[in-house]
């Protein structure tokens, strides 16, 4: 049955792993010079070149989108096409039992994604290491690798995303019996997953840190209106490379408030604004709009930022593939017992 599993999935594995190897291969060739570059000069954005960039954003590209491949290519079909032809009964009908049918399947597609995948995702964490969250002189930045739009492509999750997308696929083809609605309905079900664990379950994965920050021209990084009066204040982050959950104006009570009108009321008019007479106001002086701010603190308001420290990266990678190799389980789970229940 090993034998038998081997060779019906040796051509995908081969193909798969020979991709990754390239990859693995550019990456290792490059990936030394920005490591040094990054050693001479803190504003290592501004030494990249274009290419380092088009890799940078390649690396994210394809760990984004290889959990979803596998689920949809490889484990959809996987029981879903002896299901779809009938090449199940020659197996079903001899001494190997249903359970050790899908069992040596399984193990050798999971084995296969771990490995590969493993091996693609360490190398694209070990490449992009120097550039996470590197920030230019003058703009620009690559995005900080606790955020939501690296995390999933670095560390070890994305090994458990495509476990899971594995084994999702797994389940929709012995149910559905039929390749291409199991791959269509893998993918709609993971992309629901993947949007959903970012925005309601990882932040909580872990303990968020909370912090009240007096606000000053220093600390600011934003103010704002809705256009009807209303206006929102912004702490800049801790550190640049943490994740902010929330960022919220508090008053001496702890509850969330919108700044007072007399706050509003200080702040110095808009850069560029035209005052009476056709005059240009000025930009404002540094430090104009710290007696605002002063005020604002001796009434009590402060800026409350819940946010995941650049620390918790590891805690949360963790935590994160554990509950998804937890899911995993329960989808294997789930397809032992269906197999076992179904009718020939």
């Amino acid at each position: 049955m090993i034998w038998l599993t081997w060779r019906q999935l040796r051509t995908q594995f081969v193909v798969v792993l020979g991709l990754v190897v390239a990859a693995c291969v550019v990456l290792a060739v490059t990936g030394p010079d920005l490591a040094r570059l990054a050693s001479r000069d803190v504003n290592v954005y501004d030494l990249l070149t274009s290419n380092d960039r088009l890799l940078f954003n390649g690396g994210l590209a394809l760990l984004a989108v290889a959990p979803p491949i596998i689920g949809v290519f490889w484990g959809a079909p996987l029981a879903a096409r002896e299901l779809e032809t009938g090449t199940y009964r020659l197996v079903w009908s001899q001494s190997v039992t249903r359970s050790r049918w899908l069992a040596v399947k399984l193990g050798l597609s999971v084995l296969a994604t771990v490995l590969v995948v493993g091996a693609l995702s360490t190398a694209v964490t070990w490449w992009s290491q120097p550039l996470d969250g590197a920030v230019g002189a003058e703009r620009g930045s690559l995005p900080s690798r606790l955020t939501p739009i690296s995390f999933a492509m670095r560390g070890i999750v994305p090994v458990g995303y495509a476990v899971f997308a594995l084994l999702l696929g797994v389940l929709l083809g012995l149910v559905l019996r039929r390749s291409l609605p199991a791959m269509a309905l893998t993918l709609a079900v993971y992309v629901c997953v993947q949007v959903a664990v970012p925005l309601w379950v990882r932040p909580h994965l872990v303990a968020p840190t909370t912090t009240d920050i007096v606000m000053s021209e220093a600390t600011t990084d934003g103010i704002t209106t809705d256009g009807t009066g209303t206006w929102t204040l912004t702490a800049r982050a801790v550190d640049s490379r943490d994740w902010v959950l929330s960022n919220q104006t508090i008053d001496a009570d702890g509850d969330v408030a919108a700044p007072p009108a007399a706050f509003t009321d200080c702040l110095p008019p808009p850069p560029g604004r035209v005052e009476p007479g056709g005059t240009m106001e000025a930009h404002p002086s540094p430090g104009s709009i710290d007696s605002c701010f002063d005020e604002l603190a001796d009434a009590g308001y402060r800026q409350r930022i819940v946010y995941q420290p650049h620390d918790h990266f590891w805690p949360l990678q963790w935590a994160e593939t554990g509950l998804y190799l937890a899911a995993s389980g329960a989808l294997a789970g789930a397809s032992f017992w269906w197999i076992r229940r179904r009718r020939t």
